[in-house]
């Protein structure tokens, strides 16, 4: 495996330190005014004239639309080629979508892209492209445990010419935003099948008669306005069966088509905030002064800050053995080396932020700092996919089923004994 850049993500990857150097560090607290002038002002959910003035800088950058790996519409580059831009991104947690590289859109072009028809890509992913429209995905649901997708209760039946929808669901992140314009909604079309072909996934307009936006949900206390986690019902919403994506049945098929890029571009964005802490962790520890001495010169944040380090650059190796593998063998075969970045890598930027935190004091509780904001949004992260008992068990079981076939069953066992 070699991980060196190619010369197209060398200069990519400078454009872009530049580019943050240039506007997003500086406009870090000019972001959370402006969130905060329309929270007192009566509406949060506005989106802020400061990322939608750097979109436009980001396009005149050449910065634009770099996922979508084996694609004419997006840069053309391979899960690895993008895996250290994404990290880069990742630094800030508002600053993808400056670059129209933030999710839940990235995995919802991705999943339009491949699964969608010619009218799909036309009516909803080319706005999405351009930025001119943002997209939710709708599968958790607040009365099922939705870890185990095989319990998600709403209901997709064909009606002649359209597909009836209804259910609640929760966490659809990205669907506080007023230019949320398309849902891609995961329910059941066949509640007879087997297990894993019951369910499907569906094309709605936000829009649609039936749908109602009832509250955004609170991670420890922030609202992501004007991005949100909404709870959202629906009923009796018809659309054209044309909506439908790949087929009846396809729902999990298409999950993990959508899923393995989604996870892995957390992941490097998970990899970016971290370095990002242990920077600020590092300047901050060099700065002040606590008995005597430099908090740098104190033995535990050395010992943190190395250990922050090996935490950081292992995870980073893991996340480009993954990116490498989806490649080269696919999503499928990857899905092992998958699972564990996702445990690996959330569970990382958890603790380098902690750490960070510690070295910061009671500072780092507060919003003057980005690091209580960057704690959350990685915490959110061992759930967003799947929780970590959930990829914990596929590693377990892809592990297992390495013996399994040479290991003699129990019966066998016993009679030799």
């Amino acid at each position: 495996m070699n991980f060196d850049y190619t010369p197209k993500v060398q200069a990519l990857r400078e454009k872009l330190l530049a580019f943050f150097d240039e506007h997003i560090y500086p406009n870090e607290r000019a972001f959370a005014e402006e969130i905060a002038r329309n929270r007192q002002n009566g509406n949060a959910w506005i989106p802020t004239e400061l990322i939608e003035r750097l979109k436009q800088e980001a396009r005149d950058a050449g910065l634009w639309n770099l996922f979508l790996p084996d694609s004419a519409r997006g840069a053309g580059l391979t899960n690895l080629e993008y895996a250290p831009l994404c990290e880069i991104m990742g630094r800030v947690p508002w600053a993808p979508e400056v670059f129209n590289c933030n999710a839940p859109d990235t995995g919802n072009m991705e999943t339009i892209e491949r699964y969608g028809s010619d009218e799909n890509k036309r009516e909803w992913l080319e706005p999405l492209l351009q930025g001119h429209i943002r997209s939710a995905f709708l599968m958790t649901e607040p009365a099922v445990a939705s870890s185990d997708a095989t319990n998600i209760q709403t209901s997709i039946v064909r009606d002649g010419d359209d597909y009836v929808i209804n259910g609640r669901k929760w966490w659809s992140s990205g669907a506080g935003d007023p230019r949320c314009k398309v849902y891609i909604v995961m329910g059941k079309t066949d509640p007879e099948a087997p297990r894993h072909q019951q369910q499907s996934m569906i094309l709605v307009p936000a829009d649609a008669t039936g749908v109602t936006v009832h509250r955004p949900l609170t991670v420890f206390g922030y609202d992501d306005a004007p991005h949100g986690h909404m709870e959202i019902t629906l009923e009796n919403v018809r659309v054209p069966a044309s909506n439908l994506l790949l087929g009846e049945g396809r729902g999990f098929e298409i999950a993990q088509g959508r899923l393995g890029p989604g996870r892995i571009h957390h992941c490097m964005r998970l990899i970016g905030l971290a370095e990002r802490a242990l920077e600020l962790m590092s300047k901050r520890s060099l700065q002040r002064v606590a008995f005597g001495k430099p908090v740098a010169a104190q033995g535990v944040t050395l010992e943190r800050i190395a250990e922050a380090r090996c935490l950081i650059e292992q995870a980073r190796l893991l996340t480009l053995k993954t990116a490498y593998m989806m490649d080269t063998v696919g999503n499928k075969g990857a899905r092992g080396e998958i699972a564990m970045i996702k445990v690996v890598a959330p569970n990382m930027a958890c603790q380098v932020i902690d750490w960070a935190m510690q070295a910061h004091g009671a500072a780092g509780m507060s919003d003057d700092f980005p690091l209580a904001y960057a704690y959350t949004s990685a915490r959110t992260l061992r759930f967003a996919d799947g929780p970590d008992e959930v990829h914990r068990n596929a590693i377990a079981k892809l592990e297992l089923s390495r013996y399994a076939e040479a290991s003699p069953s129990p019966a066998a066992t016993q009679r030799a004994q």
